[in-house]
């Protein structure tokens, strides 16, 4: 009878109580390393893996889940009614296999109402959501919605609002170097164009209902460093800022590298054409912004998110370029995730594949109909060590001055 009186009262015991306490906010406390992945790929195995490498967290895109709404989890990217049920259990079940394992989510969007994801747009920029004011109440009202849903879940560690925003492309600005750009961001302040103005309505509607999960925000110009140089703090508790590294481009990018560079001895310079050298000590110098902004702002580095670094793996000196890349976010404590994880569709940055390409047996299996993750062969390899070397490494608790 005591043994039935005790099963009842667990039974009781809301969800967030029987997974056990957490402090959410204060995970964060120490520096994290994760990386990139797709719920949709997130069987028990993955997440087992993930764990048994020192992956601590996944920052996890919902995109590639198939739905039998038009969007999954939205319902409907173009006018937004609430989240599809059937949706929302299988997402649940996929936070629940990663809680099994004790492997912290990230959540993130690559598309909002007003925002459908490029790739899922005929490879169309969507701007609605920095045209019109409904889409910012849309957005608001899903991730309230969301918030509701997942807020006592063990695995949910943070809430990334959208995916490499960029409301100022839409009018022709794709750096702060672009003349004119200072005009444009003044004028557009206060209109649906205004990436804090956004953030902060989507923070206040979350905070109604959730006052504990981290919040994510990503920086302006696709979430790159330079996006803080004309970025705002959020008002708000628990809030976390992130960019994204990939820099430079036309080196880490396979298609627009076509083996003409290597890293660090031959790399792009300003106009394209290969310079002498491009190492450590530059990659780090394009950070400076973002420590700028800490400074300025007096924002402790526990704050900063640095949620995708990586480079394709079949260029030139790419285990040098991703060691230099993680010894820089390592030795200034930062948080980061490295892109990506075991993706069941696409080997550019899987690197447990190693450096070499896939070979004539991997595309003809592709045209048998053949799955991408029963063809190709993931393998302990010097590039790949990289990798868990760097997620391996001794975590530090902050102590910086502006520590909070």
């Amino acid at each position: 009878m005591r043994l039935l009186s005790l099963w009842l009262c667990l039974l009781s015991i809301p969800s967030s109580l029987a997974w056990g306490s957490f402090d959410k906010v204060s995970w964060w406390d120490t520096q994290r390393r994760g990386a990139n992945g797709d719920a949709n790929d997130a069987d028990s195995d993955y997440f087992e893996v993930a764990k048994s490498i020192g992956i601590e967290y996944i920052r996890l895109s919902p995109a590639g889940m198939k739905s039998e709404s038009k969007d999954f989890l939205i319902g409907d990217i173009d006018d937004y009614k609430g989240i599809p049920k059937e949706d929302l259990q299988r997402f649940k079940g996929v936070l629940d296999r990663a809680a099994e394992t004790d492997v912290k989510i990230m959540i993130t969007f690559f598309g909002l109402p007003g925002a459908r994801w490029r790739q899922h747009n005929d490879m169309e920029f969507d701007y609605r959501l920095w045209e019109d004011f409904k889409y910012h109440e849309q957005s608001a009202l899903f991730w309230t919605d969301l918030a509701t849903e997942l807020k006592d879940h063990p695995a949910v560690y943070g809430y990334n609002i959208i995916n490499e925003p960029h409301p100022e492309r839409k009018d022709g600005f794709q750096s702060d170097k672009t003349e004119g750009f200072d005009t444009w961001y003044e004028n557009n302040l206060n209109t649906p164009t205004d990436l804090n103005l956004f953030y902060q309505t989507v923070v206040n509607a979350i905070r109604k209902v959730d006052s504990d999960t981290p919040i994510v925000l990503d920086s302006r110009f696709h979430a790159s460093p330079e996006g803080f140089n004309y970025f705002k703090p959020v008002d708000g508790n628990g809030i976390f800022y992130s960019c994204h590294f990939y820099s430079p481009y036309n080196y880490t990018t396979h298609r627009i590298n076509k083996e003409r560079y290597s890293y660090p001895e031959c790399m792009p310079g300003p106009d394209g054409e290969r310079s002498a050298y491009f190492g450590k000590s530059e990659v780090s110098a394009l950070f400076d912004p973002v420590r700028d902004w800490l400074e300025h702002y007096g924002m402790p580095k526990k704050k900063l998110i640095v949620a995708e670094i990586g480079s394709d793996r079949r260029v030139e000196g790419v285990g040098q370029y991703l060691g230099d890349l993680i010894s820089v976010m390592n030795e200034e404590d930062w948080h980061w995730a490295f892109y990506s994880f075991r993706s069941a569709s696409w080997d550019g940055m899987d690197y447990e594949l190693g450096t070499e390409k896939l070979g004539w047996k991997y595309w003809q299996g592709i045209e048998e109909g053949k799955s991408h993750n029963d063809l190709v062969n993931r393998h302990n390899n010097p590039l790949w060590e990289v990798i868990r070397e760097g997620l391996n490494r001794k975590p530090n608790t902050f102590k910086d001055k502006n520590s909070d």
